[in-house]
Formats: structure tokens, C-alpha cells, sequence
């Protein structure tokens, strides 16, 4: 599946953290209409679109907007500066682990959780309307680590925050048929074997590189191990018009929690 819309705009919460900047790395040059790259550090924000600029993958209109996604009043002003530059929206990716806490405790940490999952519904409920104004409807795709998946991980799925689930569900419903809203739950390969394999580095020394000691131990006791280091390819299937989905929750992690 492609993205074959005409001049489609896009936006991205977390941009500089994580799978935001990856995400902005895979979606910018098929951003035609424009970008919009959110985050909490607007230094961070000039560099990345700097960094894409030459790369050659940004599109000529770039917007660079420094907030707390947890911020009601700042969502209002980027709502209106959306809708008075751009006019729409198409695609939206909202980085939720940009906001995610350290968890080691749900109950100890309940008001770090609630501004996460807040940063999201705050997001959903500034980007639908923009997409309403789009005769074609739009896609949000919320992406989030996925290793407390891990069957022996010991916490609720999806970063301990099961919110974001309901949260995504609830928002599909709500804008059917026209916006369609999926998350991603990834965690990497190479980051799940790291965290389980201490002799992992001196395993990297041997075989000369990340991807030929992970094939090295995909032969030694994960056998359905793939090497990945993003989720640009599922995000880019979810934000097709192509795809028949929404409310869904995709997997990605290369098989490791198999």
C-alpha cells in the first residue's frame, strides 16, 4: 500500500523523541501539502526539520510548533494555526510514548499516567475536527512501545496504560466513516534482545554488527526473532486509504513476544 493523496498535510506529536522522529523521517517527503512537527523543545523541532530539509525529504511548508500536548489552551492555538494555515488535515501520528513516564507503580504514578493518556485525548480531540474539514475524511495512527506485551513483562499491556486502547476505540467510533483512528504497539527486536541478553554487545563485537548478532541468535533460541529498528512501514499502511481498518491495535515487534 501507497499514500496517493493529492498535497496530503501532516502531523506529528513527539516528533523529536522516539518513534516520533522516525515517523517524521518516513511521512515527510510524501507530505506534500505540509508538515507539522509538535513537541516540547523547540530547538529539538528547528534541528529535526533542519536534519530533513537535507535529507530531502521535507516538503516545502514546514510548521515547527513548541507545546505541552497536555495543554489544553496551547491545542486551541495550534488548532487555529492549523486551520488558518494549512485548512485541513490528512494524517495525524501521535507519538504517546513522548509523554510516557517511567512506570513503576500505576497506582503510585496515577497523575503522570492520566496527563500521558490526556496529552493523547487532548490530541485526538484538537486533529478530528481539521480532518472533518477535509472532503476526504483523514487517518490518526497512535504509536506507542509495546514490551509490556512480553508475556513475562509483569504489567498491563500497552505501557502499562490500557487507556490509550479504550481511548483509541472510543475515537474510531466517533469519527466513522470518515476518520479512521489505529495504534501501533511496537517495541524493536533488537531493543527486546538487548534487554535480555547481557552478553549482547560482546556478541555485536564478534559478528561485526547489530543485524548479524541478532541473526546469530535468531538461530539460538527466538526463531521467529526478525531484525527491525522502526515501524514506518505499518504506520504508512494504516494512514493509506487503502486500509480497511480502525480501531485496531497492531503489533509490532518482530515476532519477539511470539
Amino acid at each position: 500500500m501507497d499514500l496517493d493523496r493529492i498535497n496530503p498535510v501532516a502531523l506529528i506529536t513527539g516528533a523529536t523523541t522516539g518513534a516520533g522522529s522516525a515517523c517524521a523521517r518516513a511521512i515527510a517527503s510524501r507530505a506534500d501539502g505540509g508538515l507539522i512537527l509538535v513537541g516540547d523543545d523547540a530547538a529539538a523541532l528547528d534541528a529535526l526539520a533542519d536534519k530533513l530539509g537535507q535529507q530531502g525529504a521535507a516538503p516545502e511548508r514546514v510548521s515547527m510548533l513548541a507545546f505541552d500536548v497536555a495543554d489544553p489552551d496551547a491545542w486551541k492555538r495550534a488548532h487555529d494555526f492549523i486551520k488558518g494555515q494549512y485548512g485541513r488535515l490528512d494524517w495525524a501520528i501521535v507519538n504517546a510514548d513522548a509523554t510516557a513516564p517511567e512506570v513503576q507503580s500505576d497506582l503510585v504514578q496515577w497523575p503522570q499516567a492520566l496527563a500521558h493518556l490526556e496529552g493523547a485525548v487532548l490530541t485526538l480531540r484538537s486533529v478530528m475536527p481539521l480532518m472533518k474539514l477535509n472532503s476526504q475524511g483523514g487517518a490518526i495512527v497512535v504509536a506507542a512501545a509495546g514490551h509490556a506485551l512480553k508475556p513475562d513483562a509483569g504489567s498491563a499491556p500497552f505501557s502499562g496504560k490500557p487507556g490509550l486502547l479504550q481511548m483509541v476505540r472510543a475515537a474510531s467510533k466517533e469519527g466513522a466513516p470518515d476518520i479512521r483512528v489505529n495504534a501501533v504497539a511496537a517495541d524493536s527486536a533488537d531493543a527486546a534482545v538487548k534487554a535480555s541478553a547481557p552478553a549482547f554487545a560482546d556478541l555485536v563485537r564478534e559478528t561485526g554488527s547489530e543485524r548479524l548478532a541478532l541473526e546469530r541468535i535468531t538461530i539460538l533460541g527466538t526463531p521467529l526473532v526478525r531484525y527491525g529498528d522502526n515501524i514506518s512501514s505499518a504506520i504508512i499502511m494504516l494512514l493509506s486509504d487503502d486500509a480497511p481498518i480502525t480501531g485496531a491495535t497492531l503489533i509490532v515487534d518482530s515476532a519477539y513476544t511470539l
